[in-house]
């Protein structure tokens, strides 16, 4: 049995920042609103024109990882792709980013775990690592959520929250020890609660569009925001200490913690369940919202970047999100 190792990282957000201010110039709300209730001050949206889609920003923030990991690109053995927000409903963007790199002998596979779609692919790739089967898998988390959103007041408890942005990081075959262990969960009991259920095979366009109802937001992403708050806090808190238990570890030896960035209030309900410092919890979701799949690896690459992180520390990731689904991983560095 192989161990795996993050071995480069890379991340790209949108030049375009959008503040609190911004939105409140579109529709009902405020800079003290959002940030009272999400901590968040300011995010990116791709503009029209500017070339990025889901894949391209994949793409981006791939090429650093695989720089930083001093692998060439035909190196890589396999593309995972954790989004929501494809370029299109099929294929998918796992085979787009192949396709931009230049990598026609990779096979690709794309994560629809949402929030937890990181997690769920870099657990993914820890296995076929320690099996044997492959080398270097690069990982990607993107999303393109401004094209999809209801920029509107009826749509601003969904809309302020999100941002665009790609994180990646490349996984290798180590001698030592890198990713200890991970641990995936989910539960479908609340699978409408935090969903985009237009247009799909249930519901397709052209069935949307021959109704012609202008108060049909099916296609928009919709949100029980206090129900998905109850169940993250107790989640993020089951899986992290399932982590640790299995590794024999407790909460002060925890070097970093990086949860997926959904709510700022969550990670501090976190982050004082656990005992934590400032200093041992990375967030960024004032700059960036919530990225979902990206969100993760953005934030950690900012926290590597920063010399937040350093060689011997323990790192934990924790994701949790729409499906519910969440999960963990236990990284030391």
């Amino acid at each position: 049995m192989y161990s795996s190792k993050i071995i480069g990282m890379g991340m790209y957000v949108p030049e375009n920042v959008v503040t609190n201010e911004d939105l409140s110039q579109i529709m009902d709300t405020s800079n003290e609103w959002i940030k009272e209730r999400t901590g968040i001050e300011e995010r990116r949206h791709i503009q029209k024109g500017d070339g990025n889609t889901t894949a391209v920003m994949g793409v981006k923030a791939s090429k650093i990882a695989i720089e930083r990991a001093g692998i060439d690109k035909n190196d890589v053995d396999l593309i995972l792709f954790a989004t929501l927000s494809p370029d299109y409903y099929f294929p998918g963007s796992g085979v787009i980013v192949q396709k931009l790199m230049d990598l026609p002998n990779c096979p690709a596979m794309d994560i629809r775990n949402q929030c937890s779609g990181f997690i769920y692919a870099l657990s993914t790739a820890d296995q076929f690592i320690k099996t044997g089967m492959y080398k270097n898998i690069l990982v990607i988390g993107s999303e393109n959520h401004s094209g999809g959103l209801d920029m509107t007041t009826r749509g601003r408890g969904v809309s302020v929250i999100f941002g665009d942005g790609a994180g990646a990081v490349v996984v290798g075959r180590s001698e030592e020890k890198g990713i200890l262990s991970t641990h995936l969960h989910s539960d479908g009991t609340f699978a409408e609660e935090l969903a985009l259920i237009g247009p799909s095979t249930q519901r397709w366009v052209p069935e949307i569009l021959k109704a012609n109802d202008p108060e049909d937001i099916s296609y928009y992403p919709n949100m029980n925001g206090q129900l998905v708050f109850k169940n993250a806090v107790v989640r993020f808190s089951e899986v992290i200490m399932e982590g640790l238990q299995q590794n024999q570890l407790t909460p002060d030896q925890i070097d970093m913690l990086i949860p997926h960035q959904a709510n700022l209030r969550i990670s501090q309900f976190i982050q004082k369940k656990f005992g934590l410092s400032d200093d041992q919890v990375y967030n960024n979701i004032m700059r960036y919202g919530n990225t979902t799949a990206g969100s993760i690896p953005i934030a950690l690459t900012e926290a590597w970047e920063e010399g937040k992180i350093k060689s011997g520390d323990l790192v934990v990731l924790a994701a949790f999100g729409s499906g519910f689904t969440w999960g963990s991983a236990l990284i030391r560095w």
